[in-house]
């Protein structure tokens, strides 16, 4: 017997979708997808984070503080050195 497609009707006779019905039952991926879903939203939200954080300067060169001067048109670290 082939292994049935997550769309198939399921082999029990209910007439339900296999993936509704025995798929989560027999442990044929219902449990390894899930967690392969939060490990890789987990990345991209890791990811959106470090880029935000970059773009934003909140790790910006160690310093940790950057300001704005509008006089010069450039940031400045906390000893007023220009930060490129």
């Amino acid at each position: 017997m082939t292994k049935p497609g997550r769309n198939d009707l399921c082999h029990c006779g209910s007439g339900k979708k296999y993936k509704k019905c025995h798929e989560l039952k027999e442990g044929n991926g219902g449990v390894r997808s899930t967690v392969l879903m939060v490990v890789v939203g987990g990345g991209i939200l890791a990811a959106i984070v470090i880029a935000i954080a970059q773009f934003t300067g909140a790790a910006g060169g160690g310093t940790g503080t950057r300001t704005w001067d509008p006089a010069h048109g450039h940031f400045h670290d906390a000893n007023g050195v220009q930060v490129p």
